[in-house]
């Protein structure tokens, strides 16, 4: 029954969860008191006038500039996260948003030029160790799943000149897109000036340097596309369908690819 009910408290977070039938019950009861500490930890943010809006914090959650920071239901920060909304119109987190253990999400480093935003969507998971900038804005869509060590970066530093260093030489900032429903891998860099298409797949170690159409299969340093997720779909159909002919015609149709 408390199996049965801890079920149903998990899933008004996500809905299709449900507990491993080989879990035992102290296990899940260890997993119950570790989120029951979490959500009373997220009730300090009333002392900022912020509703908590079952808001789950880890140990040693930081937050900068919390006037500028703003979330949806049921955020689920790691242990040693920092939010910091430095910025122009700082950060905006969907509902359903969990952010691993050790990461960082800054706007801006800087009080002489401070960054614009860094807005991510609804039901997103992002690994730990992650590091997410906002200079040049940064925006995440709905529904993406994130590996660890996972960094953006929508900003980069001019180097033109020889004759001054290149640390006196101003930056430029465009910003970073990317699209709903997309899973990226471990240890991807997405640099400056970047728009990835909603449902592309991204290899683990991957720098993405330029812009790729939607449903892209990207792998690489720099990346590429490795092929397309709908050339993917069509591949398995035709494969469904060759299986269900005559063996004699199979092997003519082998004999003659």
């Amino acid at each position: 029954m408390i199996k049965a009910f801890i079920e149903r408290a998990v899933q008004l977070r996500n809905p299709r969860f449900q507990f491993d039938p080989l879990l035992d019950s102290r296990l899940i009861l260890e997993f119950l008191v570790s989120q029951i500490v979490r959500l009373i930890r997220g009730f300090r943010l009333v002392l900022s006038f912020k509703q908590p809006k079952g808001i789950m914090l880890g140990r040693s959650v930081q937050f900068f500039g919390l006037s500028r920071i703003v979330f949806g239901k049921f955020l689920k920060l790691g242990d040693q996260v920092l939010l910091s909304g430095l910025g122009q119109e700082g950060i905006a987190l969907g509902n359903n948003v969990s952010i691993g253990d050790f990461s960082r999400v800054v706007v801006s480093t800087s009080f002489n030029n401070i960054g614009k935003f860094i807005r991510i969507g609804n039901n997103v998971g992002i690994g730990e160790y992650a590091y997410l900038g906002g200079a040049g804005g940064l925006n995440i869509g709905d529904d993406c799943i994130v590996g660890q060590y996972f960094s953006c970066h929508p900003e980069n530093h001019n180097f033109q000149h020889l004759d001054e260093l290149v640390r006196h030489q101003g930056v430029t900032r465009k910003g970073i897109e990317i699209g709903d429903n997309c899973w990226i891998g471990s240890k991807v860099t997405i640099l400056d000036d970047v728009t990835i298409g909603e449902g592309c797949v991204i290899a683990a170690g991957s720098v993405i340097t330029k812009n790729f159409p939607a449903n892209s299969v990207i792998g690489g340093v720099p990346a590429k596309i490795i092929r397309n997720r709908n050339s993917f779909i069509k591949t398995k159909a035709e494969e469904n369908q060759l299986v269900k002919l005559p063996p004699k015609l199979q092997q003519e149709i082998a004999i003659d690819c």
